[in-house]
Formats: structure tokens, sequence, C-alpha cells
């Protein structure tokens, strides 16, 4: 009873410490002044985003949830100031983020998140309502599934609300906090009276990473070097159903290659009608943290300065064209073991019809898939082959390609091609670590060096200089 008379005042509390927070680094203090980490005496961290001194009593007390809350909610407020700038792919960060939420919605909502973010005031209206609306939904619906399915969890609502609302722990909290901070770091990164961002980001381009990979000695994937191809239907006349394409390698729009085949062991853990199937692996480079000496000096970056982080086996589902349709099963950088599998294809559900009961699940099974749905066949608990050398290569790769990007997201391949055994397919910036575990100390600590860096150049931007405004910007 004393439970529930308490549940309202506890929920207050945390939504009341989001807006804090949110505010701080949106307009306060955290806005204009350099960040400092909290073990600095000069830091202008506020106390409800510092840890307690007292030994953690829950996950939401510890220091590491701190450091994730402060990461999210400076993330969260700079996407205002980033909204009309320049984006490394994009005219503005606005139009990537209209890009990027087109086929994306909240499970059982079907209506593209890109709806709410098309002006500023709207993303305003989603974050200061109906984030903290849907953070409480998913609260409760969580502490019901644990009630209903009579599995003997007993889930605290107030303290998944504060995981949700604070230091958000799911796919698309952490693929947005990625595209915040390679926002960030490009925007702050460009050269004066330039829109260039640091040379790395230019691997985003997928026929300058396959033309500068090559160069630089990095297996990327085959392609062809004939100058154009026809396509034609084999059933069309009178001049319908041709179509031409000229080749990359001759200043053409499109990238020719031969289809690549599954190597064996990927293919044992495939139904027949699988499409080529990944592997994800997240790598971060500390050379991004200053990106001049990075650039400009042969000792700026050391491979040993690039760390992988999480590796993911994506494996696609029978009949899809490529592993975007796909089992997601987490496997341990450490050992090659594969772990539990599980999906996010219930946030890509549009349409109005998915509000009906029953047609999206809200959550996906929690890395609880064992055997690929499309056959039954065994995944969990295979070892992928020669795992070190895996993380080793996109490590070295990172360090070659781009060594001043803060965190890439890399598509391996392991091949039937004897020649070409492992290869790199494309890398993605700002990168998704596709449900993959990986050790949060190591992530949100570069994060918080990260952090610390481009505020500074951000005050920078501002005009600040040693604390006094020289020329305020009037934006939020």
């Amino acid at each position: 009873m004393g439970q529930a008379v308490s549940l309202p005042f506890k929920l207050a509390n945390t939504t009341l410490t989001f807006y804090r927070g949110f505010f701080h680094y949106l307009l306060g203090t955290g806005r204009h002044s350099p960040y400092l980490p909290p073990s600095d005496p000069s830091s202008t961290i506020p106390s409800y985003l510092r840890p307690h001194q007292h030994t953690p009593s829950t996950y939401t007390s510890t220091p590491i949830f701190h450091r994730h809350a402060r990461m999210h909610l400076y993330t969260l407020a700079s996407a205002f100031y980033l909204y009309h700038k320049p984006h490394y792919r994009k005219p503005s960060y606005r139009r990537d983020i209209l890009d990027n939420f087109s086929n994306v919605a909240i499970p059982g909502t079907g209506i593209p998140l890109s709806y709410f973010v098309w002006n500023r005031f709207s993303a305003l209206t989603l974050v200061c309502v109906g984030y903290p609306a849907i953070s409480l939904a998913a609260s409760v619906h969580k502490w019901m599934k644990g009630l209903l399915t009579f599995s003997g969890e007993r889930h605290s609502i107030s303290e998944e609300y504060k995981v949700r609302l604070l230091a958000p722990d799911d796919w698309f909290s952490y693929w947005r906090l990625n595209c915040r901070i390679a926002g960030l770091h490009a925007y702050l990164n460009m050269e004066e009276g330039s829109l260039a961002p640091p040379k790395g980001y230019e691997m985003e381009n997928k026929w300058t990473f396959l033309e500068v990979g090559k160069e630089r000695n990095v297996p990327i994937s085959p392609y062809l070097t004939t100058p154009a191809i026809v396509v034609k239907h084999r059933n069309e006349e009178g001049g319908m159903g041709i179509h031409f394409y000229k080749n990359a390698t001759e200043g053409g729009d499109w990238i020719i290659q031969e289809r690549i085949e599954n190597g064996e062991w990927v293919q044992n853990h495939l139904p027949e009608g699988a499409p080529l199937s990944t592997f994800r692996v997240i790598t971060q480079s500390r050379g991004a943290l200053d990106v001049k000496k990075t650039n400009e000096s042969s000792e700026g970056c050391r491979v040993e300065d690039i760390t992988a982080l999480s590796c993911v086996f994506r494996a696609g589902r029978k009949g899809a064209e490529t592993d975007h349709d796909s089992i997601l099963f987490d496997v341990d950088p450490s050992t090659g073991k594969v772990l539990g599998g599980t999906t996010n294809a219930h946030w890509y559900r549009l349409g109005l019809s998915q509000l009906l009961p029953g047609r999206c699940p809200w959550r996906s099974k929690d890395h609880a898939i064992t055997h690929h749905p499309d056959g039954n066949i065994p995944v969990s608990g295979s070892v992928v082959p020669d795992i070190k050398g895996m993380l080793k290569l996109v490590e070295e790769s990172h360090w070659k390609l781009c060594p001043d990007v803060p965190l890439v997201g890399w598509d391996v391949v392991l091949s039937k091609d004897e020649n070409l055994p492992v290869c790199l397919l494309e890398v993605n910036l700002s990168c998704n670590f596709f449900r993959g575990s990986f050790d949060k100390e190591v992530y949100l600590g570069f994060l918080e060096d990260m952090v610390g860096v481009l505020q500074g150049l951000r005050l920078g931007k501002d005009g600040k200089v040693k604390g006094k405004v020289v020329n305020k910007e009037k934006e939020v």
C-alpha cells in the first residue's frame, strides 16, 4: 500500500529531474559553461545528475546511470542547437532526422516519428510531452507484463520510468545518442569558413569508402570496373524494360558488383533463400577527441586508440533481399560465442492498422531467441570463427580510414570467396548497435570525454572566451 501511495511522488520527482536536466543543457548553465566531469571542483553539473555518496542500492543510484543520464540529456538538448545546422551527409540535421524517422514508429502507433520533428516546436513538444508519456506507458506495460505472464519477475514502475526517461538503454535511444554525437562532432569540427566536416566523414559515401579502402589495403567488397551495364527485361519490347547504369568508376552513380555469397559458417545458420547476412561491429576512436592532431600528425592516433565495442550477427530471414530483415544475435566479442537473438522489426511497422490490438507488439523477445525461426536452425551457442581477427580487422580499418570519426558501424562479411573470406561492405557513422551488448563503462567514459571536448568547441563557435560572452548567438 505504501508503495502505491508513494508512486506518484516518485514519478513526479523523476519527471522534474528530466525537465531540470534537459533545460539545464538547453538554456541554462550547462549550455553556456564548459562541461567538466563531477570529479572536477569547477564542474557545473547539478546535484540531481550526480550519484550520491552512499553505496548504490539500485541501478538508478549508480555512477554509471548518472553518467548515462548526463550524456542523454546533454545530447538531447544539443539536437535543438543542431536543428538547422549543416549535417555531414544532409543539408541540415533537421533533414537527416526527417529522413531517418520516416520509416520508424513507436511500436503500436504506426505513425512515423518524422511527423513529430517537422519543426523545432513540434520536436520540443515530442520531447517535453510525448517522451515522458511514452516512458510512463512503457514502464506500466513492463510491470503489467510481469504480472500477467506469471514469470516471477517483479518490475518497479518508478525504477523503470527512471531508466526510460533519464538513461534509456533501448536500441533506438542508443542509435539516436550516437547520431547526435556524430552530428555535433562533424559540425563543430568543420573548419572556419567551410562546411566540410573532418575527412573521415567522407567514408559515409559508399563509393569513396571503396576507393579509399582499396588504396589503403582495407579488404573492401569487390566491384566491377566495366564502364556501364545494360539490364533488359526478358519479355518487354519497343524500347521498354531496358535500363542503363553508368559505373561509379566512370563518374556514374552506380556501384556495380557481383553478388557476394555467404560463407560456410554463416550459411549453416541460415535457411535456404536467406540474403547475404553480415556482422555489425561498432568501434570507437579516441583519435576523434583531437581531430587536428589526428589529421596533422602521424602520432595523433594509434591503432591502440581504436576499440571494438560490440558485435551482432544479423541472420537474414528467408526470402528477404537484405539482412535488414533479420534476427539479431548478440555475439560475445571476447569469445565469439553467439548469445541470444532478438529483433527490432516492430519499430518499423507503419500504418494506423498497427493501433489495433494484437497487430504490433510493444516489445520484442529480449534476446530469448536461440534458433533461426525459418527452419528452427540452432544459432545460439555456436562460435564465430576467428572473432579476434574480425575485431582486429575493423579496428585497423577504423584507424586507416577514419580515425577522426568517434563511432563507426562496420558491416562485416564472412564470404564464400576463398580469395577474400572476410570483407567490409560499408560503414555507418551514425551507427546502430542493433541491440548488441557492450561495456557501458568504456562507451560512456568515451562519450563523457567527447562531450567535454565538443562543449569547448561549441563555446568557441558561440564566441565565448574564458567564460565571457563576445557574440552570443540567438538560438535555442
